[in-house]
């Protein structure tokens, strides 16, 4: 489309530096002859002026412009909140019949986004991105279909929306919204305000909940009802006020994961469920353990003890090392040992069963623990604590602790006498059961099964060598690593319901030196205390579950081979399915995936364990407010004269508002929504027609310096 419009320019016939010189001189002439009082000056000022005017070329352009057509923003919102209901099938609807619409001198430009599993739904982020490469004059406005959950709502008009004008002012652009609903909607959401990431066992945690209604009708101080289930027990009830918070206690009943799933009763008429329900994840946790260190004489080992124990800030450590045993008497009198007595009764008898684990390094009896005492450590591991003993030459000597009251508690005996000390260069290697053992297992440098260990240097990173260890005549429970000649260096056992340890050398400490090369000896020794006190990550036979992108994983692990198992899976709708396993990666692992396609706690049992899993609560912007509602985003309407039009709840029944152009005035109405017409065009063509034509230029000079010589003439 093309129309005439007219613009007035300049075509100067000389420089216009040349030009400006000769009206400086013209103005200077005319101020000499005011200064001389000479007549007619004025009207020859006025003739200079008009040539000059002639030499500057003014001209009237006649422009031939063809109109651009303008584009306008249609941005559409397919984020989680938009998959509630017929949210996205109706925006995905209104859309195409929107971008369908043809107005003559309007293109539509469509974009469709989808939230931020952390930030929310940014639209105003995605219009201003978009509309960076649409020509200001061009840009018409925008379009939002939305369920009005935007979370980058700005206090002000965003500068897409008020370009600045030729004028130096700024026009406001519209922007309308078009909301996937009928009306405003009503929720209402579940909240936990504080929640301890981690609870003594034994004790209780408390959560801190908030139970709050949003939309039309709603109040502060509706009763609610709040359903608390642990770890898929029986559910407890407890009521509630909505708007106020509120505390609950939950039980720790031991170490591990606990899920919380709470739930609040619906409310009448709201929009969804799912935020009316969450799981808080705890994890049970011991209170400090405390660990006893024996050490019979002072060793290499037995820094190695106190730096790994006392880095730990779960461990109480007590530790005495032996260092003048009763039967040594060199004669120096008793106040010059600067040495405390060993605390024989109160560590062995009175406070005995207030330590998790003893550890016996390199311990020699030697009449120093009485016969009673001895008979306390074995009753001690048999009703549940933990014994852990690193044996070198003194476990085969006199006062040997295999043949007290302890040794029928150990899970390896070895014969007395030096023929039981086996002195060579070796190096540790993992048995079949300590490649699938948690305490063993992928300890960094473990030697492959079968691998060469007579050529060293081709094995990258393999545990450094040992120099001696013993050689026991049996064992029971399980060896995890084989020493010298394939014989047993590390054995556990379980003994009623305590749990023992026997390493059978006291070099462990070269590890830790870096004995060519060194070994994992820190993590190896923390990981057999804490099996001892019973951690659950470290148990023999587990079943874990967790839940990730929408994915239930589940993973048994076993010690023994396992066989083809499965489990039985009940989803938090209390549907129950058998889950075949199939071999994991790691020796001893089964796995499966399944998915979880329904929130809340998700049951697994294997016949024998019981283990829960639910999924992390994400995209907390989108779930925090499940409503429909137009209160975040009318104001900006508003602000920029747009409209906000309701849908409807169904795509076979919306109502979708007409698109126009609208010269001026309102630009939205009931029933349809416009964007305003602006100058968008291009120049086609230029014709210049001169203001001030030469003959008359030279006429109206001719006539002034006639009138300036008629009033000079005049004064004579």
């Amino acid at each position: 489309m093309s129309a005439l419009f007219t613009t007035i320019g300049f075509a100067p016939l000389l420089p216009l530096w040349l030009l400006a010189i000769l009206g400086l001189g013209a103005v200077a002439l005319c101020g000499w002859g005011l200064f001389s009082r000479s007549r007619g000056t004025v009207l020859r000022l006025c003739a200079t002026g008009v040539v000059l005017l002639w030499l500057a070329g003014p001209q009237r352009y006649h422009e031939q412009r063809r109109s651009l057509p303008q584009t306008a923003l249609l941005v559409v919102d397919q984020s989680a909140s938009m998959s509630l209901g017929q949210r996205a099938a109706i925006a995905r609807q209104a859309a195409d019949v929107l971008a369908q619409n043809k107005v003559a001198g309007l293109d539509i430009r469509t974009v469709t986004v989808r939230s931020n599993a952390h930030d929310g739904t940014n639209l105003f982020d995605a219009l201003e991105q978009a509309a960076a490469d649409i020509p200001p004059a061009r840009f018409a406005g925008a379009m939002m279909v939305t369920d009005g959950q935007i979370t980058d709502v700005p206090a002000t008009v965003p500068e897409r929306l008020r370009p600045m004008q030729d004028n130096g002012s700024r026009a406001l652009l519209p922007l309308h919204i078009l909301l996937s609903a009928r009306g405003e909607e009503k929720d209402r959401k579940l909240s936990i305000l504080q929640a301890p990431p981690y609870a003594i066992a034994g004790q209780t945690a408390k959560l801190r909940v908030q139970v709050d209604d949003t939309g039309p009708g709603t109040q502060a101080g509706t009763p609610v009802d709040l359903s608390i289930r642990v770890n898929g027990e029986e559910a407890r009830h407890i009521p509630l006020l909505s708007g106020t918070a509120q505390d609950i206690t939950i039980p720790v009943a031991q170490p591990g994961p606990l899920l919380v799933s709470l739930s609040a009763s619906p409310l009448e008429g709201e929009t969804s469920q799912l935020n009316n329900q969450t799981v808080a994840h705890i994890t049970g946790i011991r209170d400090r353990l405390k660990v006893l260190l024996i050490s019979g004489t002072p060793n290499q080992g037995e820094r190695v003890w106190r730096r790994l124990l006392k880095a730990d800030p779960s461990v109480d450590l007590i530790h005495f090392t032996i260092l003048r045993p009763p039967e040594k008497d060199d004669g120096t009198p008793l106040s010059d040992l600067a040495l405390i007595a060993f605390p024989v009764r109160e560590l062995f008898q009175e406070k005995i069963n207030q330590f998790d684990l003893i550890i016996l390094d390199g311990f020699e009896n030697r009449h120093i623990l009485p016969h009673s005492y001895l008979e306390n450590i074995a009753s001690f591991v048999r009703q549940g604590g933990g014994l852990l003993l690193t044996a070198g030459p003194e476990f085969i000597g006199p006062g040997s602790l295999q043949d007290t009251p302890v040794g029928d508690v150990l899970p390896a005996h070895v014969t007395p006498g030096q023929d039981s000390m086996l002195v060579s260069r070796f190096r540790p290697t993992l048995t079949d059961t300590g490649r699938r053992h948690p305490v063993t297992a992928s300890l960094p440098g473990a030697p492959k099964a079968g691998a060469d260990l007579s050529s060293p240097a081709s094995i990258p990173g393999l545990w450094g060598p040992w120099y001696r260890a013993l050689h026991p005549d049996s064992t029971h429970g399980e060896v995890l690593m084989n020493g010298p000649d394939n014989s047993p260096l590390l054995v556990l056992d379980r003994v009623e319901k305590g749990r023992i340890a026997l390493l059978l050398s006291d070099q462990i400490w070269l590890w830790s030196r870096g004995e060519d090369g060194g070994g994992p000896q820190a993590e190896l020794l923390r990981r057999i205390s804490h099996w001892l006190m019973k951690e659950p990550e470290l148990e023999e036979e587990q079943l874990s579950a967790g839940i990730a992108d929408g994915t239930l994983s589940i993973t048994r692990h076993s010690v023994g081979a396992p066989a083809p198992a499965s489990v039985t899976l009940t989803a938090p709708s209390g549907q129950s399915s058998t889950i075949a396993l199939h071999a994991g990666e790691d020796e001893g692992t089964q796995t499966a995936h399944v998915p979880a396609t329904e929130s809340g706690i998700w049951r697994i049992s294997d016949g024998t364990r019981t283990t829960y899993a639910a999924p992390e609560q994400d995209n907390t912007h989108e779930m925090t407010d499940l409503r429909a509602t137009a209160s975040r985003v009318t104001d900006m309407a508003n602000k920029t004269g747009g409209g906000v039009f309701w849908l409807g709840d169904a795509p076979s029944s919306m109502h979708v508002p007409t698109l126009r152009l609208a010269g001026s005035g309102a630009l939205h109405g009931a029933d349809w929504l416009a964007f305003a017409k602006r100058d968008a065009h291009l120049v086609t063509g230029r014709t210049p027609i001169p203001l001030l034509p030469a003959p008359l230029a030279m006429a109206l000079a001719l006539i002034l310096l006639f009138a300036a010589w008629w009033r000079e003439g005049r004064t004579r």
